[in-house]
């Protein structure tokens, strides 16, 4: 079936900005609460929220096999079940509602009151109920350098890195949706110089920049999903900011990875934007040619995707610093293989699940992914424009990070992921 929704010449009736992340092209899913607290799932044309339940009791999804309640949830775990065929059938029906050509809706008063919310009169809520939570670990430049931070600069990769997707399974209760502050953390930490640790709120919290993506029910207990089908059981990206405490974590890792150090809070943006709207901006990934990968994560083709990427501090009261501007293209390992990676035992992927890309940093300082590379473990402080310095994020410091794609013809974007880090809670025995 053709992706109709991706034409490019497609404009819509409602006015959209030149520099919008949400032209008709784009169409992304999510979840809102509207003025009259109603959850309802819904997408985004330019600055307006749109009541996908609303237009489906109206009839514009007539002809299409969708259930009466279909939207009128509050997660888009059903809907995401209902496949890849669906999606775009869906997203494909949406872009004719809203053609500049089509006056169905647009000419009718009463209805578009219904169906449509400036952005700024819904509250955005957590797109799907995660179930399971995986974060991989597949920037090649990102790992050099951490590598280079702790352990031998000649050795920086492990000897594992360049064969598998690195990965663990993380603690899906505490992600949340964009415009949710996060508390600073407590955990045990092991001072420089010192041989017993001490407890108390971490020093060192830290961003880093991801994406993630969200998958359908790929596969039963057992079974295997091979690579060139991947793509088929991925509906959709987002952006994620996966809260660190770099202290906490230095002390902990060894022998079992991340704990407390990163389960304390993840945080993405509210709009999935699907993969049929990113297939204009495939790309070409880095050569794995040595060593070359196992034959179950070998494939042809272009399997990254162009999506520009930067993070943002604004300290209390004070005004918006870029610190990072880096790209999704420069992933080591892509999607796909992550998907095929993570089921090749047959372990059961369900729909909601939320698999994160690791941290994203790129070849040059500007664009590295997380304080830790851009202060080189606080090293080198990066000063705000209020004149402060920062080599990790202070307490109500607020992170931003935002991405889109661009051509000549249209911009896709993700809008934001931006939160705020509160002061820890006061300990009590």
């Amino acid at each position: 079936m053709p992706i109709t929704a991706n034409d490019p010449a497609l404009k819509s009736w409602i006015e959209v900005s030149k520099d919008s992340d949400f032209p008709i092209q784009n169409i992304p899913f999510g979840v809102f609460l509207t003025n009259e607290d109603i959850v309802t799932i819904g997408t985004r044309i330019g600055d307006y929220a749109i009541d996908l339940s609303a237009l489906q009791q109206l009839g514009y999804f007539n002809g299409i096999d969708l259930h009466e309640e279909i939207f009128l949830q509050d997660t888009l775990n059903e809907f995401i079940s209902l496949g890849k065929g669906m999606w775009r059938v869906v997203r494909n029906r949406i872009a004719e509602i809203f053609d500049e050509n089509n006056t169905t809706l647009k000419d009718n008063e009463e209805q578009r009151k219904i169906v449509l919310f400036h952005i700024d009169e819904v509250e955005m809520q957590l797109p799907v109920f995660i179930g399971d939570y995986t974060d991989f670990y597949s920037s090649r430049e990102h790992a050099t350098n951490v590598g280079m931070m702790f352990r031998d600069p000649a050795n920086a990769l492990l000897p594992n890195w360049l064969h598998i997707p690195v990965g663990y399974h993380g603690r899906s209760s505490t992600i949340v949706p964009s415009g949710i502050a996060v508390k600073r953390p407590f955990g045990q930490t092991l001072p420089k110089g010192e041989t017993q640790p001490v407890f108390g709120e971490s020093k060192r919290v830290d961003f880093e920049l991801e994406t993630a993506f969200i998958t359908t029910d790929a596969n039963r207990m057992g079974e295997r999903i091979a690579i060139e089908n991947a793509e088929d059981h991925i509906f959709g990206m987002v952006l994620l900011n996966d809260w660190s405490a770099r202290d906490i974590q230095t002390w902990e890792y060894v022998p079992l990875g991340p704990f407390l150090a990163k389960n304390f809070a993840s945080s993405i943006s509210c709009w999935v934007v699907t993969m049929d709207a990113l297939e204009p901006f495939r790309c070409e990934s880095p050569k794995q040619d040595n060593p070359k990968p196992f034959p179950y994560l070998q494939q042809e083709g272009n399997h990254a995707f162009d999506i520009n990427l930067q993070v943002s501090i604004t300290p209390e009261n004070g005004t918006e610093n870029v610190v990072s501007n880096s790209n999704l293209k420069y992933m080591y390992w892509t999607m796909s293989q992550q998907l095929a990676h993570h089921a090749v035992n047959g372990c059961q992927i369900n729909a909601g699940d939320l698999l994160g890309s690791g941290t994203i940093s790129g070849p040059t300082k500007d664009s590295f992914g997380s304080m830790l590379e851009l202060t080189w473990a606080g090293q080198n402080p990066i000063e705000m424009n209020d004149g402060s310095k920062r080599t990790f994020i202070n307490d109500n410091d607020t992170v931003i990070m935002r991405g889109y794609c661009q051509n000549e013809n249209v911009r896709i974007g993700f809008g934001e992921v931006s939160s705020k880090l509160l002061p820890a809670i006061p300990f009590e025995k």
